[in-house]
């Protein structure tokens, strides 16, 4: 479907697998709102209501990345949609579970799971 600097995407039936390809730190800033902003620009004229969000590539991401993944799922649920993240690493969960953001999305072990949760 697409490629950007920081992240792989692609179709799997009736959702969008958005894969990052590197960790999504601090210092990558610049680089990660215009990887964010083309995906979003992507998601809306696609009309995309279920994402994954596959970390089986990453090990960290911080808090520029989290506002992407707001912003993301806002997005997704304004269209009535779902989002789950799968594969996320230790450090990824930590980071998930010390924002409370753990509540907000599945967080599920394998890919096939995420698209499961999406879909069910």
């Amino acid at each position: 479907m697409a490629t950007t600097s920081l992240f792989e995407v692609e179709r799997a039936g009736d959702v969008v697998v958005v894969t990052p390809t590197a960790d999504l730190r601090e210092f990558e800033y610049r680089d990660i709102e215009a990887a964010a902003q083309v995906l979003l620009d992507l998601l809306g004229t696609a009309g995309v209501k279920r994402v994954v969000l596959d970390f089986h590539k990453t090990d960290f991401y911080g808090s520029t990345a989290l506002g992407f993944f707001l912003r993301l799922w806002k997005r997704v649920s304004a269209q009535g949609g779902r989002m789950a993240f799968c594969n996320v690493s230790e450090q990824e969960r930590e980071v998930l579970a010390v924002t409370r953001l753990d509540g907000i999305w599945p967080i599920c072990g394998s890919k096939e799971e995420a698209l499961t949760a999406v879909r069910g």
